[in-house]
């Protein structure tokens, strides 16, 4: 069952529901189009079939049931992916990685990719998994991809109300995610505001070279067994009441 429709901005119309098998080609898309610090990936890496399967295969493929999207006038913008369960999760990825790793090592002998997306494979080989702070144990997760046009803070709040009332329906008590930070964008005391907590972080270095300051993963922590709605009520009707939006 999806969220009410609601206006925002004239007469663009957006909802909350969950997602359907017919939106993993969408995902796929947002996936790419919000890689590089929520802008398209391209520059970095060249390869969205490979850089799609690593971030959202699992989720569409074996856990879509912890999955939802926001639509805006009919059309998938931004995706939340979640999942409960870790052991499903790790098998998969075994297996999975074996079959992208086979995938993007025939590319480099057929169609060679640019010296930035070796460089980008490089660091997925060498790096990424050591720049991935430490995350509680057993505890389910999620992630969010959003387009520019439903990045506000209404939608963002419906999309994560969705999930936690989602967590809550299977007994579940806690819920993590990790978010990329960088600038101004966020801080301990916004993840606070929506009753976040930091747990964990760490720099990401597969940007340096494309942004000027430093990147960082937090690991943040929310229990839901009281409150399964985000908190900033307050600070999302001001924004709407002034006609703006904020940045997820």
């Amino acid at each position: 069952m999806s969220t009410d429709t609601k206006a925002t901005g004239g007469a663009a119309r957006w909802c909350v529901r969950p997602y359907e098998a017919g939106d993993r080609e969408a995902a796929r898309r947002i996936c790419c189009e919000t890689g590089f610090l929520g802008e398209p990936i391209d520059p970095i890496f060249e390869d969205r079939e490979v850089f799609a399967d690593i971030l959202t295969a699992y989720y569409t493929d074996r856990e879509p049931e912890s999955c939802f999207v926001v639509e805006r006038d009919g059309e998938v913008r931004g995706y939340l992916m979640g999942s409960r369960h870790h052991a499903r999760r790790r098998r998969f990825g075994l297996a999975h990685g074996v079959r992208v790793a086979a995938h993007a090592l025939w590319r480099c002998f057929t169609r060679p990719y640019g010296r930035d997306s070796r460089r980008f494979l490089w660091w997925v080989v060498t790096r990424s998994w050591r720049e991935v702070p430490e995350a509680p144990k057993g505890v389910p997760h999620f992630h969010i991809n959003l387009l520019k046009d439903v990045r506000g803070v209404g939608e963002t709040r419906d999309l994560i109300d969705r999930f936690l009332e989602y967590l809550r329906g299977c007994g579940e008590k806690q819920v993590y995610g990790q978010m990329v930070v960088f600038d101004d964008r966020r801080g301990e005391r916004m993840f606070a505001r929506y009753g976040f907590r930091v747990v964990n972080r760490g720099e990401v270095t597969k940007f340096r070279r494309f942004h000027a300051g430093q990147v960082f993963l937090f690991t943040v922590i929310k229990d839901i067994g009281a409150n399964t709605r985000l908190y900033g009520r307050d600070l999302w009707r001001e924004k709407e009441n002034h006609g703006t939006s904020q940045r997820c």
